[in-house]
This record gives structure tokens, sequence and C-alpha cells, in this order.
């Protein structure tokens, strides 16, 4: 029995709240860290509290044009680790005293395979693929969340100093419990931002 699903689960229950409140909106994570530490400033249980990146984008940065050089290249290197890290578990485990040749042949058995491998994939994928790049999913904004027991004392707090949030006034009821994969219903505001009885 795979122990994966608990694991998940456990984190899971980690990020959940009861029944969060959204204390308000913003640009930058700096801005929402900011919020959390003028909390934790005035001793705020901020145990209570979570920052959740929303509006999730993709970016992806083209960092050149792939050639048949660049994927030779980069296959021979990635074959030479491989071959490094082969070589160096046979050496353990050989008697022989001769350990440099055994990891310098690995090596370049790596590069080889590796740069024929490189060519392989590349000439499968038919030129549809022509450069390289990097990517990262990141949110457009950030919403810092709070247990609904403490949302009017996180509201005074930060409204005392000064903290600029975007949002929703009075703060709203936010249902993350889809994601976390929780049934438990969200209360409705009744005005203050406390949750109706």
């Amino acid at each position: 029995m795979s122990t994966q699903p608990n694991a998940l689960r456990a984190v899971r229950a980690r990020l959940a709240l009861e029944y969060p409140l959204s204390l308000g909106t913003f640009d930058k994570y700096e801005e929402a860290q900011k919020a959390v530490d003028t909390l934790s400033d005035e001793q705020f249980p901020v145990e209570n509290c979570l920052i959740v990146g929303t509006d999730l984008k993709q970016l992806e940065r083209i960092t050149g044009r792939l050639t048949w050089g660049r994927v030779l290249l980069g296959g021979a290197l990635s074959g030479v680790w491989l071959g490094l890290f082969v070589g160096l578990i046979f050496a353990l485990f050989d008697g022989q005293n001769n350990v440099v040749a055994l990891v310098a042949s690995t090596m370049i058995f790596g590069a080889i395979f590796g740069a024929v491998w490189g060519a392989i994939t590349y000439t499968a994928t038919g030129g549809h693929r022509d450069f390289t790049s990097v990517s990262q999913v990141v949110p457009s904004k950030y919403e810092v969340l709070v247990e609904h027991k403490h949302a009017q004392q996180a509201r005074e707090i930060l409204a005392k100093a000064g903290v600029a949030t975007a949002g929703y006034p009075g703060g709203r009821p936010v249902d993350i419990s889809k994601d976390q994969g929780s049934q438990r219903p969200t209360p409705t505001s009744s005005g203050g931002g406390t949750p109706a009885v």
C-alpha cells in the first residue's frame, strides 16, 4: 500500500483553514508577506493565516535557437554526467586498481550515447520546436486568508498599521475546500466579516 496519498492528505490538512475569510489581495508577494508580518509584529496568531497565489499564468522565456550543434553538445554533456555516475558506481564494486580508466570509459560511452539519443529525440520533433526555453508558472495576485474567528482582529490590526488591501470590503468567505479535498460548508458573511450563526 502506497503512503503517497496519506502524505498528500497530510500536506492538504496543514494548508487548510476551516472557514477562511479574505483579508485582501495584493499584486506582489512581498505586499502579502508584509501584511502577515504586520500581523505577526502585533502578536496576532499568524498560524491562522494562508497566502494563496491566484490567477496563475505560465511564463516561457526563450533562451536560444536550437541547432544540431547545440543538440549534440547538450546530449553529449548529459551523457558524460550519466557516464561519470555509472563509472563511480562500478568503481565501488570493482576490485581492480585501474579506477580512472573505468570511469573515463563510462564517461566516453555516456557522451556517445547522449549525443545519439539527443539526435534521435531532435529528429523526432520534426523541427516543430527549434528553440530552447525555460518556463515557470507564476501567480498574478496574492490573497491573504485568515480563519474566520480571527478575521475582525486581523482587519483592525492592518487598518491601524495602514496596510492597504485591495479586494473585498468587510471580507468575503472564500471556499478553498474544493482544492483541498474537503467538503466542509463555507459560512456566509453577516456584514462584519464574521460567520453567520
